[in-house]
Order: structure tokens, then sequence, then C-alpha cells
């Protein structure tokens, strides 16, 4: 049986965050196929001891908490001229535990999911599948085009130097992987491997803890200490949400910013972490996904079309989704208001946008289908082991 060795920036489960949802699913398929030594950091207490029915995905499972200061990872990237991305994410416990585990273990391959692990594969060694997912470079090339003074300078700073390194690890991996065909362009001879939505998980028809209150209600879900998202509902709230009669807007995920938090009160709901999002989802009259910056698929689309709820999204936000005819895409305020209303007003309509939304999921984002690359990609056997 094959071996491989998976890095991750994060523990890749339980699977309730975009990243993670990609990285689990992409660990499961090739837990099914081979011996899988996974060596991630933990950025929640809570996940430093993984649940048994994760724990019994992997052979071997390091995980190592991930407790460096933004402040101090500053320092050592201006001291050392990389990028905080990477000094974020430099310990000394991970790159041990990969070399321990190269040492000891006849390693067929190394699976790295996200830039920030790159930093850890080996000069030379075994066959190496770098998963890029988005490319991070020009996620801070676009930060900083609506940044000022010193954070300009130190998003244009990230994104220079993480352009070469980028660039440098794609020259010495066997393959390079991202979410879209829009984001493989920007690294030629990239390979796409799209996300995939687990449609049995995200049903309409199963019963889902209900959402009390009156009304029709809006619904953004999403991790709710990252800009992108923090920047997406602060635009809705303040500038479309009040020329929505009658609606409320729920914010829902976790670590909710003071600014997202100062955003609640009479029609705003800020739930911080929930413990199952279908049920939000479920009760929503429109899920809206207004993101300005947005890289790659973004899961919660995937989520909400699953669930069958009519979406309205911004074009960065369905970029590399297929949704001709099964969302609303809107490219300003007004054309959100505009859409929004339209649905609120026309349950018909928003009803049969909902089920061609999770028809077309159902016909196109089947994890099995999107992951089906890898098997060839990493060299191991498509049948899947037969558990123990």
């Amino acid at each position: 049986m094959n071996e491989i060795l998976f890095l991750a920036h994060r523990v890749p489960f339980p699977p309730d965050r975009g990243d993670k949802i990609r990285s689990y699913h992409v660990l499961r398929h090739l837990a099914a196929r081979a011996r899988v030594h996974l060596v991630t950091f933990a950025d929640d207490p809570r996940d430093l001891v993984p649940a048994p029915e994760y724990r019994a995905l992997v052979d071997e499972c390091v995980v190592v908490p991930r407790t460096k200061s933004r402040a101090r990872a500053a320092i050592e990237a201006l001291a050392t001229a990389q990028p905080l991305s990477l000094t974020a994410f430099a310990h000394h416990r991970v790159a041990a535990a990969v070399r321990d585990i190269l040492a000891r273990r006849p390693i067929d391959a190394i699976y790295v999911f996200s830039g920030q692990m790159a930093q850890y594969l080996p000069v030379s060694g075994p066959r190496a599948i770098m998963d890029f997912v988005d490319l991070d470079s020009a996620k801070f090339a676009a930060y900083a085009g609506d940044a000022r003074g010193l954070t300009r300078y130190m998003m244009r700073r990230e994104a220079r130097l993480l352009s070469a390194f980028e660039r440098e690890v794609a020259g010495r991996v066997d393959a390079r992987l991202f979410v879209s065909a829009a984001e493989a362009a920007l690294l030629p001879g990239s390979i796409a491997i799209e996300n995939g939505i687990d449609t049995a998980h995200y049903d309409p028809g199963a019963r889902h803890v209900p959402v009390v209150g009156q009304g029709p209600l809006i619904v953004f879900t999403g991790q709710m200490d990252y800009r992108p998202n923090i920047d997406a509902v602060i635009w809705f709230a303040r500038e479309m949400l009040p020329r929505i009669p009658g609606a409320r807007f729920a914010i829902v995920g976790r670590a909710p910013t003071a600014e997202v938090r100062a955003l609640a009160g009479e029609r705003v709901i800020v739930t911080g972490e929930v413990a199952d999002v279908r049920g939000w989802l479920a009760a929503a009259s429109v899920v809206v996904a207004p993101l300005k910056l947005a890289r790659g698929i973004q899961n919660k689309v995937l989520e909400a079309m699953a669930m069958a709820r009519p979406v309205v999204a911004s074009a960065a936000a369905a970029e590399g989704i297929d949704h001709d005819g099964t969302i609303r895409v809107a490219g300003d305020a007004d054309g959100f208001v505009a859409a929004v209303n339209a649905l609120l007003g026309d349950r018909d309509a928003a009803a049969a946008l909902g089920k061609a939304a999770r028809a077309r999921v159902i016909a196109r984002y089947d994890w099995a289908a999107a992951l089906a690359p890898l098997d060839e990609l990493i060299g191991i056997a498509p049948a899947p082991r037969v558990a123990a």
C-alpha cells in the first residue's frame, strides 16, 4: 500500500470552514487508497486532539499548536526578507516531524495543502503534489490596491515575495493544483481540481434546527475574522439592507470581529459560531455572497445551492462556479438590492432558482468525481482500501 505524507496549514477536520472542507475531502479520498501521515497546525485548542472518527482516517497524526503572534511573524519576515505568510507558519516542530516521517517511513508522495506549508518540502525526495488552492500572491496584490500607507507597503511586499516563492515551488514539484481553471491559469502548467459538495449532508429535505423569527431572512455564512467576509457584511448591512424593506440579515459564522458585532441590531443578527449552519441556510429566504474580493470557488455558495436556496452573489464570489441559470450575479449594490427584492417578492421564482441550484450541484460537484484525477497524479490505485 502506498504511503503519503500530508502537510496542511490547518487541521483538516472537522470540515466546518472553507479551507478545512477542501483539505478534509482530499485527505479522506487519499486515506481510502493509501496510508496517510498527517502533519498539521492547530489554531484552535479544540483541534489539538482530533475526534476518533477523524483520527482513524490517518495512520499518524502530528498536530502542532500555532501560537506565534502576528507581530512576531512580521518581525521575522522583515528580518529575513521572507513573506509573512511563511514566517507565520515556520515552526521547528513541524520541520522535525517532516524529517522524522521521511526518515523512517517509505513515503511515496507528499501532498502539500496551501502554499504556507511548501517551506517544509525537502529539496529532493518523493513525488510532490502542491495544492495551492488559490494564488495567495494575487490575493495580496488585490489587497494592496485598496490599502494605504504602511498596510499598502506590507501587502505589496507580501505579494512580491510570495509570487517569487510560489514560482520557485511550482518549478520543483511534480504537479501544482488550484481550485478553479481561472486560478490555475495564473500559473501556467497547473491543474484545476475543483471543490465539491456533500449533497447528502446539505439536504434541504432533512430536518434542521429551526431558526425563530418573523419575516424574510437574508443569510451570509463564513469565517467572520476573515477580511473579505468582514468587508462583505459591512457593505451589505450599511448600503443594501436599508433598501430591502422588512427583511432581517443574519451573519452566521465563528469569530466575528468587533466591527462585525457592532452591526447587530433590530434587523441584523450576528450569531457567532453555530453548531450547524444548515438550520440557518434552511431558514434563509435568500442567501447573499457580496464579496468584493474572492479567490477560487466559494464553498458558502455551493452549500447554499445544495440547500436549494436562492443565491445572490457578486461576480467575484460566483467565479469558477457553474452557475448559469442557478444563481443571480450582481455587479454592484444597486444590482444586489434589485435581485434580493425581486426574489423576496416572488416566492415561486425563488423556489425555482433554488431547485435548479441544487440540481446543478448534484450533477456537477460530487466530491468523488472532482477528486478522481488525484489518483493518477499521485500514482495510487483508484480502488478504495477495506477498513479494518
